[in-house]
């Protein structure tokens, strides 16, 4: 499998909206394995295909939980093809987020704390379910991706421009 190069911001591919998954073929699983590779392998817990390069309707996620006896990582891939979510809580939950295409970058965003999502796997199997706590966080994160939506978008200008500022500013330091 190998390792995609992922796209920051301000690429403007990033604000592409993402259209659907026709087919799902074996193809599309390999790349899709790829996109995990590519996400642990930039220590990430979700990803779209945008980030990849690829305007698809296509997400990965892996919290990797710690097993609270030994503290190993235990992973737990899901894939979402043409998510979408179909009903979310008045309720809100704000969790401080970052993105692997605004690298090492992080703030509070509130989002909706329970939503129902709807989705097909890597089978094309459709799926339904609730979510809650960080995986409707980052379901609601990525699923924005396939909009054209960064999380620092959902920010005031102002802070959303101290973002950007300090990325800048640490591209800088690294150059």
């Amino acid at each position: 499998m190998a390792i995609l190069p992922i796209i920051e911001t301000p690429d403007p591919r990033l604000k592409t909206v993402s259209t659907p998954v026709e087919t799902i073929d074996d193809a599309l699983r390999s790349f899709i394995q790829d996109m995990f590779d590519t996400m642990y392998d930039a220590s990430g817990i979700g990803l779209a295909a945008i980030q990849v390069g690829l305007p698809k309707r296509i997400l990965v996620i892996d919290l990797q939980d710690k097993d609270p006896e030994t503290g190993a990582v235990v992973r737990a891939p899901h894939v979402f093809i043409n998510p979408e979510v179909i009903k979310e809580s008045e309720e809100v939950s704000v969790y401080s987020e970052g993105c692997l295409s605004v690298p090492d970058q992080y703030a509070d965003v509130a989002r909706p704390a329970v939503i129902k999502a709807r989705w097909q796997d890597a089978q094309g199997k459709a799926h339904e379910a609730e979510f809650d706590g960080l995986m409707a966080t980052c379901l609601q994160h990525e699923m924005d991706h396939l909009e054209g939506v960064l999380f620092i978008d959902h920010l005031s200008k102002l802070k959303r421009d101290m973002v950007l500022k300090k990325l800048a500013k640490a591209r800088k330091m690294d150059a």
